[in-house]
């Protein structure tokens, strides 16, 4: 099997656990190439895999690395949470013989692509998380008006808004109270960042529409962020424009490993609490 080793050389431990793990990992596979930078041109190459050492932010990144020829990824978490890099090092030792013999599933994901009418921004940018408009100065909110398919959905006066993907909804969008999404549906959730407002909720809509966001009042300093990397100033009067992207994310799932799983073992979701203090 012929992989990528991918990872972000500027978290600590990333650098020390290749080095020690790329003898082993050549055992197994044909390893194309190695850049823990995440700055090659992937569209040279070919590989059967993409392994990403790092946490979720490195598989953000290399995502967008692979562009418009995406490898299905395996993530080895060496983050905190870690939602997508789901395997530890020692987890990796143990599964990647099998893996190497494509004993795993591949799940799709939505991405998206996103365009601006500000000159710095332009497009399309291609993503995997979210899109998030927000009030660079303190204190300061702004005005937004958003449309879908070209129909006017609702205006929001906030600290700004966010437009997840599922595989996303468990990042920013959470944390600002948006709903948790399946990972494999194509949808997209609008979440505003504290509206001013008592009726602000969560929208959820097909990914299949097309997402218009004009900022018809910014304060200075009012930033879109795409997967919490790329960032691009916002003027009063700029439309976003986010539609689905024409290639999925490909992400590799080992057995015993899921969303539910990880939301349970990782945030307590769905648990009860331990009322009466008894020992575990």
């Amino acid at each position: 099997m012929r992989i990528f080793v991918l990872g972000n050389a500027l978290r600590p431990g990333v650098v020390e656990q290749a080095e020690r793990l790329l003898p082993f990992i050549k055992k197994h596979c044909q390893v194309v190439l190695v850049d823990l930078e995440q700055k090659e041109d992937l569209s040279r190459h070919q590989a059967d895999l993409t392994l990403v050492l790092g946490g979720d932010g490195a598989i953000l990144r290399a995502a967008r690395q692979m562009g418009y020829q995406q490898y299905p990824v395996l993530g080895i978490n060496l983050g905190r949470l870690g939602f997508l890099a789901d395997l530890g090092v020692q987890e990796l030792e143990s599964c990647l013989p099998q893996v190497a013999k494509g004993d795993f599933r591949i799940t799709n994901h939505v991405m998206f692509e996103c365009t601006g009418s500000h000159p710095a921004m332009g497009g399309p940018h291609l993503g995997l998380n979210e899109v998030v408009i927000h009030a660079g100065a303190p204190f300061h909110m702004i005005d937004m008006e958003l449309q879908i398919d070209q129909e006017t959905v609702c205006t929001y006066t906030a600290d700004g808004l966010i437009l997840s993907t599922p595989i996303g909804s468990t990042a920013h969008n959470l944390s600002a109270g948006g709903p948790i999404i399946n990972q494999e549906l194509e949808a997209f959730a609008i979440t505003p960042i504290c509206p001013h407002v008592l009726t602000g909720r969560s929208l959820v809509d097909s990914a299949g529409k097309t997402f218009q966001i004009k900022v018809t009042r910014a304060a200075f300093g009012t930033t879109l962020v795409i997967d919490g990397q790329d960032r691009f100033p916002i003027e009063s009067g700029t439309v976003i424009t986010i539609k689905k992207a024409p290639v999925q994310f490909r992400l590799a799932k080992v057995t015993g490993k899921s969303l539910y799983k990880s939301l349970r073992e990782k945030l307590n979701w769905g648990l009860q609490p331990n009322y009466r203090q008894e020992p575990k």
